[in-house]
């Protein structure tokens, strides 16, 4: 007889994502898979309060999550719902919790940056070969998860405020861009690691590893480009000097960058720019898996133990 099927809904400043699997053997099976990028850190405002258009955004894209979750006849006690960065952040989440929750049908719950780092730890040493010590970035629309570990051992975790759509917002808004664009995110890249910076690098790891959509942007383009999917100092240069050479934010002349990932591409690849050269990373690698995968993991565990 078949497991039931299950749903990891996870809610990011940037993306909104449903994964939909069963779990054969002892691993889940991921049957079906949901993604709109919301951009959810777009409608912070000055105020702290997240505005009702982008609320509305958001509201959509769980009536379509709804829609799915009934088709695919999910029981409602094999549901998680977790949200991050700007549900934490906005004086309006309890506002926007109580709307998703007559949309979605199913509450939702608002972790901490340390639990988010822990959720994607899990889903990238569920999804992704390799062994010894590893550095995970997690740049996400609001904050970045920085993770070292060893097999399945936590040895550090951490949650910074250093995000794709909110530098997106900050620096990155007026064309053509400019080197002291690139500059003044590196200097808030600097600020924010803080301590951190220190005690990173005194843990040091034997390989990188990037999670989201951030790091996927620029390894689609180079796989489009037929390159190595491997992400180095020199490609996150070149790629600098593409963005300076293009005359408007859409990033049009970009070959082989998705249009759909173009708005924080430019924060991305100078987030990531910022971190190679303050943290001493020499090339990085995509995960197979993060937060929502992480999710999944954790569903299947609680629904295997009941």
């Amino acid at each position: 007889m078949p497991t039931p099927a299950y749903a990891a809904i996870t809610l990011g400043s940037n993306s909104f994502n449903m994964l939909i699997a069963r779990t054969q053997g002892d691993r889940p099976q991921v049957i079906a898979k949901y993604k709109r990028k919301v951009r959810l850190a777009e409608g912070i405002a000055p105020d702290g309060r997240l505005s009702q258009a982008v609320m509305q955004r958001g509201l959509d894209c769980l009536a379509m999550f709804a829609q799915m979750l009934a088709e695919h006849k999910i029981a409602a006690d094999n549901v998680a719902v977790i949200a991050t960065a700007t549900l934490r952040c906005i004086s309006n989440a309890d506002d926007f919790c109580r709307h998703a929750l007559s949309v979605l049908g199913h509450p939702i719950e608002i972790i901490t940056g340390l639990r988010e780092a822990e959720l994607i730890y899990q889903g990238m040493v569920t999804t992704t070969c390799g062994a010894g010590r590893r550095l995970v970035i997690d740049i996400g629309g609001a904050s970045t998860e920085f993770i070292v570990g060893d097999g399945h051992e936590l040895l550090f975790k951490t949650s910074l405020p250093i995000g794709c759509v909110t530098f997106n917002q900050q620096f990155f808004t007026s064309a053509p861009l400019q080197q002291l664009d690139f500059d003044d995110a590196r200097q808030q890249v600097l600020l924010s690691l803080g301590e951190q910076r220190q005690e990173l690098r005194r843990l040091g790891w034997q390989c990188v590893v990037g999670a989201s959509g951030a790091v996927q942007s620029v390894v689609e383009l180079l796989l489009h480009r037929r390159q190595a999917e491997t992400i180095t100092p020199q490609v996150l240069e070149c790629l600098k000097q593409e963005i300076l050479n293009q005359s408007d934010l859409s990033l049009s002349g970009i070959r082989g960058l998705c249009p759909e990932r173009a708005p924080t591409f430019a924060a991305g690849v100078a987030i990531l720019s910022a971190l190679f050269e303050l943290l001493g990373i020499e090339k990085l690698s995509l995960s197979g898996g993060a937060l929502r995968e992480g999710v999944l993991h954790m569903l299947a565990s609680r629904i295997d133990h009941r």
